[in-house]
């Protein structure tokens, strides 16, 4: 019986090639794109997955509320994760990892070799009894237990060592807040899994500086700084345990909290949720929200589902051609069921087919998916379970959904009817290809309307005014004390230059992460009412270097030494007039501090330092140009001639700073990476539109040349009749492209909605117009015209005499 359907559905697929060939290639490409879409997202998910008791490790995260202001961070207070192991028998371990704040990066040297390396993470020495890492060479037991201690990530090892065992040897870590020798006390890789702490090398709290300054930390309202992990016991109940914890910091450290005048809560985040989360501040790596990974795989699932819809389609047209084998089997004896099993049968071969084509295509594609996705997806056939258990679900899903109804449908046949050549091709099944091509065109314009609107956010976020000048400036980072001492001198030659405006020294510069803050409050008030205030300190030639205007009173001055400008949002925050606000203090105090003022030398317009995906929030600038922490230098340029300007500054780079890497970077384009993630899903959905547009096209061909087809006899008497080719065109083209308009105008509400969700993650955002649902239904149509033209011009040109040759 199994070979009978076999060979019949072989014989028919042969004999009707186009057919075939529309199918195979439309399921081959919509299987492509479905299956590199969930090997992505399933890579999205499984990042933290591979430690030993994952699923009893959690994240010890921040809910801040100060004076109104609302603060989510995925970080916590140094005292906070010892005190939950010393407190609660659930916590079986603890472990806290600080980045080297405000160091983008260290110099790494042994012997004669050295480089710079970012992501040092400075971690308790219980790490590796809570994350599980691969050793390489050592050993994940005290690793870290013995002061001024390293952990290497391979690529780093390798670097400074070769294949030679760095277990033992001593290496020297050099950035702006200290240098010291540390003994390499193992080498891990991440063999195992991916992970959110995305490290070069993990050195032990326990080696001075801020190591010893988080052991000795008691502050637990301030100082949220560091990722804090705590690993349960098995059995805890997360949740009654998470509902102890307000109980638990009032204990500790209400006063603290109640003096800082903020409410604060703490939360136990999975750390497998970590990765796919969004919302946090100073997370220690880039992460991916769930709503994109969720748009993802909708769309993975449409693709394949615009791949069936074709099938369906192209087998319901073509029902007449196989009526009369329908017909024969069932007067021989054949049962509804047995039809059903071959036509089955059919879409699972085809199905099948499919696979077997998309897989190579797959492989030879998967360097550019990459490109588009910024990720490292591989495949192993030979060992990936995952992959084969997908290909067959893949194979399952899709021959059923493609061939079922087709499989009722022309087993429904009534043997008698269709023997005596009374077939016609039912009404419902016409109505029911005419809804599928719509549904497809539905698919086909929310996904062209979302390129438009996503590419018209981004081109907002390229030409919106952020307050500040991006354009020709240059940073420098200087990681090291030594480099850091050289910083005036090196200034002040760039300023000798004819093509630099002015150079400015600062702790940080637009685009990156705050990490500095403090509350304020006026004369006559406390900390329970003070305004949080982000805040950078740079030198008097910020303003001019960076392009901000000063609204009222004067730039900083040599001897504005405590002196402050504030932005337009503090000024109204504070509840102050710009005339009167300047020569006001801020106040601040943190116990046991004595208090302390800034006053303020004048006001600024509001700039966006940070992505458009937040608003402004009470900034100042603070003026302390011999601060030992000012580690970037801004560079305002003048000249379109940057190659020869470089060339240029290096040899002043290398006069001054002998032995340092030289090392810049674009302000413009460090202000673009914020939108990685838009610029991402706008190549992914590009791609994978122009995927599902031809996917689509496809169908709609073979329904145009079956159309055609059909009306052969009618066109050969119109065209005998007199009619002229531009009236057969539009007569076969008419039908398809009010399908067209029909899904237009349902894909209109359902694209606006899409997309007016998608845009309330910016706070500054451009606004939906008509347009673009116009733009996307004209691109639509001429899709559709182009691919439906074809045949609608061969069919009409065609000599009528061969057309009624047999009347």
């Amino acid at each position: 019986m199994f070979k009978s359907y076999l060979k019949t559905s072989l014989r028919f697929l042969l004999k009707n090639k186009t057919f075939s060939f529309i199918n195979i290639i439309g399921l081959s490409v919509g299987t492509l794109c479905c299956l590199y879409i969930l090997f992505y997202v399933h890579d999205q998910y499984s990042y933290d997955k591979h430690h030993q008791q994952a699923g009893s490790i959690y994240r010890v995260t921040t809910d801040l509320v100060i004076t109104g202001d609302k603060h989510k961070s995925a970080t916590s207070s140094p005292p906070i994760a010892p005190a939950l192991k010393q407190d609660f028998p659930e916590v079986e371990q603890y472990t806290r990892v600080s980045p080297t704040l405000g160091i983008a990066k260290s110099e790494l040297r042994y012997q004669d070799k050295s480089f710079y390396e970012s992501n040092v993470f400075y971690v308790d020495s219980t790490f590796f009894n809570v994350f599980t890492y691969h050793f390489v060479n050592g050993n994940a037991t005290k690793v870290l237990a013995e002061p001024y201690s390293v952990v290497l990530l391979k690529p780093v090892a390798d670097k400074l060592f070769g294949s030679a065992d760095p277990v033992g040897k001593v290496i020297t870590i050099n950035n702006a807040d200290s240098k010291h020798d540390f003994k390499v006390a193992g080498v891990v890789d991440e063999s195992l899994g991916k992970t959110h702490l995305k490290a070069s090398l993990f050195v032990t709290m326990r080696s001075g500086s801020l190591g010893d300054y988080i052991l000795q930390s008691n502050s637990w309202a301030g100082n949220n700084f560091l990722l804090s992990y705590i690993k349960l016991k098995p059995g805890t109940n997360v949740a009654s345990f998470e509902k102890r914890l307000p109980a638990f910091l009032n204990r500790h450290g209400a006063q603290q909290i109640k003096e800082l005048g903020m409410k604060k809560q703490l939360h136990l985040q999975p750390i497998a949720n970590i990765h796919t989360t969004t919302g946090y501040s100073t997370e220690p790596s880039e992460t991916v929200g769930a709503s994109f990974l969720y748009t993802l795989t909708l769309i993975a699932i449409l693709i394949q589902v615009i791949a069936c819809i074709n099938f369906m389609n192209l087998s319901t047209a073509r029902a007449s051609n196989r009526a009369r084998e329908v017909g024969v089997r069932k007067v021989i004896g054949a049962r509804k069921s047995d039809l059903i099993k071959q036509f089955l049968g059919e879409s699972l071969l085809l199905s099948f087919i499919g696979v077997l084509i998309a897989l190579p295509l797959l492989m030879l594609a998967l360097p550019y998916l990459n490109q588009i996705t910024h990720s490292t997806i591989t495949l192993s056939l030979l060992h990936s379970y995952s992959l084969w258990l997908a290909l067959i679900g893949l194979i399952a899903i899709t021959g059923l959904v493609a061939g079922s109804y087709p499989a009722f449908y022309l087993a429904a046949f009534r043997a008698i009817k269709v023997m005596k050549g009374n077939f016609t091709n039912h009404v419902s099944a016409a109505s029911l290809r005419r809804s599928l091509v719509i549904f497809q065109f539905v698919l086909s314009i929310v996904l062209i309307t979302g390129i438009i609107v996503i590419y018209t956010q981004l081109n907002y976020i390229k030409s919106k005014d952020l307050g500040f000048d991006k354009a020709q400036k240059l940073v420098f980072n200087f990681y090291t004390q030594s480099a850091q001492s050289q910083m005036q001198i090196i200034a002040n030659d760039l300023r000798q230059l004819t093509e630099v405006k002015a150079v400015a020294k600062a702790d940080n510069y637009p685009s990156q992460p705050i990490m500095r803050d403090h509350q304020v409050f006026l004369s006559g008030g406390n900390m329970a009412t003070a305004v949080d205030v982000q805040n950078m300190t740079t030198d008097e030639n910020f303003l001019k270097a960076v392009g901000v205007k000063l609204l009222n009173g004067h730039n900083f001055r040599l001897s504005d030494s405590g002196k402050v400008l504030i932005n337009e949002t503090l000024l109204k925050r504070l509840r102050l007039k710009p005339e009167t606000a300047i020569g006001t203090r801020l106040y601040t105090q943190y116990l046991p501090d004595p208090l302390t003022y800034v006053e303020i030398a004048g006001v600024i317009k509001d700039f966006n330092y940070n992505s458009l995906h937040t608003e402004v929030k009470p900034f100042m600038l603070i003026y302390n140009p011999k601060a030992n922490y000012l580690l970037n230098l801004i560079v305002a340029t003048q000249s379109n001639k940057y190659q020869a300007l470089l060339e240029k500054i290096a040899a002043l780079w290398h006069k001054d700073l002998p032995g340092v890497p030289f090392e810049y970077t674009f302000l413009n384009d460090e202000v673009q990476k914020q939108y990685e993630t838009e610029v991402t899903l706008s190549r992914i959905i590009n791609c994978f539109t122009i995927m599902a547009i031809l996917i689509s096209c496809l169908g709609l061909f073979g329904l145009a040349a079956f159309s055609a087809e059909q009306r052969n006899k009618e066109i050969g008497i119109r065209k005998v009749l007199g009619a002229s080719i531009a009236g057969i065109v539009q007569l076969l083209s008419v039908d398809f492209l009010k399908l067209v308009l029909v899904a237009l105008l349902i894909a209109i509400p359902v694209a606006w909605w899409c997309m007016s969700q998608w845009l309330q993650s910016f706070a500054y955002r451009t606004s939906i117009s008509w347009w673009m649902f116009a733009l996307s239904g004209l691109i639509a149509m001429v899709i559709a015209l182009g691919t439906i033209g074809f045949q609608a011009v061969k069919a009409a040109v065609l000599n009528p005499v061969k057309s009624l040759r047999s009347e």
